[in-house]
């Protein structure tokens, strides 16, 4: 079945967008991708949505990867879904041991009825069955929602208290000491129980007080995904494959724009930030080198600092062209789980990383995002975000850091909980 695109002008592109969200929400499945206009090397498209099922593959980690390649390979269509952490099984051969309580599967990618592309001046409606004037009549009859709602207050626990999350630091530094590995990406996870929340609304509160370059609200009938992430894990255009690792973070002073560059200026000259990125850089190349032609991976940007609503972070891009032959789950296959979220090496890390942290990642650390017709494809690190089971209403986010040699413990835990301040204030 072939899939037709028609256009629309628009006139308001800000409340037509919030339609589109609503539009998709309504469907059982959907994913809805907004960039709120971030000017980062390789941007993706502003705002892309799906919403229907018309194909899906749902699997855990085993033999997921070969079958989503078959299925990539058979509908040659847009496909959307996420890639879960556990899936370094395949990847890396690293067993969890841990039990998923979100319940998101390992691997899940759909076929919509419906893709959604959103500009400035148009809304693009690519549909199976030829009804694009319904379906903008009924996008943009959808109520507009108020910037911000009230939610009712969570009360969150940790998976570590702060005396054992101080102690298992230094356990990890440890191994650093003895060479077991250079750097650990070290993740708490906050959750509740019996909670009842408005997804739509949380991401709607989210997304207005930290809008970040792939957010994300993303839903499998039950499960939903609340994102703000600012990090891209991996993106094709043509031949060109580019990661951009995020290591290195500082909160902002919006108050004070002086204090403010100060702050910019010496995360930029951090020791301890600038060789947690260059080890991840350094990773990153040499996954990349894997599926890419001899020669051509180069770091196009090497600590770059970036400003964000709440943080300034210290962002590289690394950028390779690909061999001829390589497919999708090829380059997932030698690159995830994502550098900045594991360390190096990878595969230690990831053992060490099930023996410390008390809780599955599940989605977390994971990667959600868009395969294209033509095999282009772009995916975010499922990073600031909020996880929840409406059927067992459990609610859950992660917040981590990266350990070296250098890693205070104090401080560490300090990072984590300034990464969290954004979610912990949607839900507080």
């Amino acid at each position: 079945m072939n899939r037709t695109f028609r256009s629309f002008p628009i006139q308001d592109f800000q409340k037509t967008k919030q339609q589109v969200l609503r539009w998709c929400h309504q469907s059982g499945t959907c994913v809805f991708l907004d960039s709120h206009h971030y000017d980062l090397p390789n941007r993706q498209i502003e705002c892309l949505a799906a919403a229907g099922i018309h194909q899906m593959i749902r699997l855990d980690a085993e033999h997921a990867l070969e079958s989503l390649q078959n299925f990539i390979d058979e509908q040659q269509d847009w496909c959307f879904g996420h890639l879960g952490y556990d899936l370094k099984h395949e990847t890396e051969q690293v067993i969890n041991t841990k039990k998923n309580l979100v319940q998101f599967p390992d691997l899940f990618f759909f076929v919509p009825q419906v893709v959604i592309r959103l500009d400035a001046a148009a809304l693009y409606i690519g549909s199976l069955h030829e009804d694009h004037e319904n379906i903008f009549q009924t996008i943009i009859s959808c109520i507009e929602a108020e910037t911000v709602h009230n939610v009712s207050s969570v009360q969150f626990l940790e998976s570590i208290n702060k005396s054992d999350y101080l102690t298992q630091i230094e356990r990890i530094k440890a191994h650093i000491a003895r060479g077991d590995c250079y750097e650990l990406n070290y993740c708490i996870e906050f959750f509740a129980e019996n909670s009842i929340i408005n997804p739509l609304h949380v991401y709607e509160q989210l997304a207005h007080i930290s809008p970040n370059p792939f957010s994300a609200y993303y839903r499998i009938d039950d499960l939903y995904l609340i994102c703000a992430s600012p990090e891209r894990y991996i993106a094709k255009r043509g031949d060109q494959l580019f990661s951009q690792p995020i290591k290195g973070t500082v909160k902002r002073d919006q108050h004070n724009p002086t204090a403010d560059d100060l702050l910019k200026t010496s995360l930029l000259n951090s020791t301890k930030e600038r060789s947690e990125n260059v080890m991840v850089v350094d990773l990153v190349r040499n996954d990349l080198s894997r599926v890419c032609t001899a020669a051509s991976v180069q770091v196009d940007e090497l600590f770059g600092v970036y400003t964000f609503p709440h943080l300034h972070h210290m962002i590289s891009t690394v950028s390779g062209r690909l061999r001829e032959g390589v497919n999708f789950t090829d380059i997932i296959r030698a690159s995830f789980p994502m550098g900045s979220m594991t360390g190096a090496p990878k595969k230690r890390v990831l053992e060490l990383i099930d023996a410390y942290e008390p809780t599955a990642r599940g989605i977390f650390s994971g990667a959600l995002g868009y395969i294209s017709p033509e095999g282009d494809f772009d995916f975010n690190v499922v990073i600031r975000s909020i996880a929840y089971n409406q059927s067992t209403q459990y609610l859950s986010y992660h917040v981590g850091s990266g350990i070296t040699g250098y890693a205070e413990a104090e401080k560490e835990y300090a990072e984590c909980l300034l990464k969290a301040e954004a979610i912990a204030g949607v839900l507080s």
